[in-house]
């Protein structure tokens, strides 16, 4: 499945490409899971430390950017917006501000990933709009210039620099690259809901931290991932205590999951998609035709390791 997914990825980016004129492109913009997450507490900025697990999946948007006087976004789903609200947008006038470009850009976003669930798809897609205009408007930046920018932009958007497996501390913006962790028989369930992640975090009740804390938390935090081994590991998320309670619809798809053979299941962020892990792709088929009469979207994924994600995406090899 692996295999075949990415073959089709690949295809489908040759396939663009060849379609377009030499002055457009479309890039993939994967979606992540949580394979682990903790919530430790606010800190002095207002934030909250976190110590998570990243993993990108199969699952993916397309952007496809050309040429133009001005900043322009279309969208397939009508329900995401397209002006200054979406990242992408936003992405775009901060790198064009910052480097001085006098350019424009045509941006057209083919929507796969649930918005909003806890699958990272905004910041995926600013992670990806800022890598495609760099080279679209004939940018010089580092890598480094390019997470600053995205750390202003929401926790999640340096993970997608990284892809793969990786641990993110601090805000969830300091990224450290782990080893790859491969499932070929994943299953997304997303349901139909709108989780505020900001009455998430007020629900867990975390306590205020100090810097010294913090530091405390960022040594037990990596000792702690770097420990994990994410095969037998079970997978745990702070959010799924509150979430539940929120709305026990998305509890009870976790339920169905491990009622339907999921050797792990876990909710994803804070919500509202929950993932399952299989051992077989008849397994997760069963699975796929049970949740689909829950009123959920469903996908089978499989991960993507870092150095797929970063040949998908045009990143030398050598970038971590």
């Amino acid at each position: 499945m692996m295999k075949r997914t990415v073959g089709l990825l690949h295809f489908f980016s040759l396939f663009m490409l060849k379609q377009m004129p030499e002055n457009s492109f479309t890039l993939p913009s994967f979606a992540k899971i949580n394979l682990f997450l903790r919530v430790f507490g606010k800190r002095a900025d207002g934030f909250h430390e976190i110590c998570t697990i990243f993993q990108t999946v199969s699952l993916c948007d397309y952007l496809t950017f050309s040429e133009a006087q001005a900043i322009t976004l279309t969208c397939s789903d009508d329900k995401i917006p397209i002006d200054d609200e979406n990242l992408i947008v936003k992405a775009a006038k901060v790198l064009r501000e910052n480097y001085a470009v006098k350019k424009g850009a045509k941006i057209h976003l083919e929507k796969h990933i649930p918005a909003p669930g806890g699958l990272g798809g905004g910041s995926s897609n600013a992670a990806v709009a800022l890598l495609a205009l760099v080279r679209l408007w004939n940018i010089t930046v580092s890598f480094e210039e390019l997470r600053a920018i995205g750390k202003t932009l929401g926790s999640d958007v340096p993970f997608f620099f990284s892809g793969g497996t990786a641990l993110g501390t601090g805000r969830g913006t300091e990224i450290f690259p782990l080893e790859d962790f491969g499932e070929n028989y994943i299953l997304i369930a997303a349901l139909k809901i709108d989780i505020s992640t900001g009455k998430a975090f007020a629900r867990l009740s975390a306590p205020d931290l100090t810097n010294k804390s913090s530091k405390s938390i960022l040594q037990i935090c990596r000792a702690e991932a770097n420990s994990l081994y994410l095969r037998q590991t079970a997978l745990t998320n702070d959010f799924e205590r509150v979430i539940f309670e929120i709305e026990p619809r998305i509890g009870k798809i976790k339920e169905k999951l491990f009622s339907c053979g999921a050797k792990r299941s876990l909710l994803s962020g804070s919500g509202a998609s929950v993932f399952g892990i299989f051992e077989t792709d008849e397994e997760r088929r069963n699975a796929l035709e049970l949740l689909q009469e829950e009123n959920c979207r469903v996908f089978p994924v499989e991960t993507i390791s870092r150095l797929a994600y970063h040949n998908f995406l045009g990143f030398g090899k050598d970038f971590v």
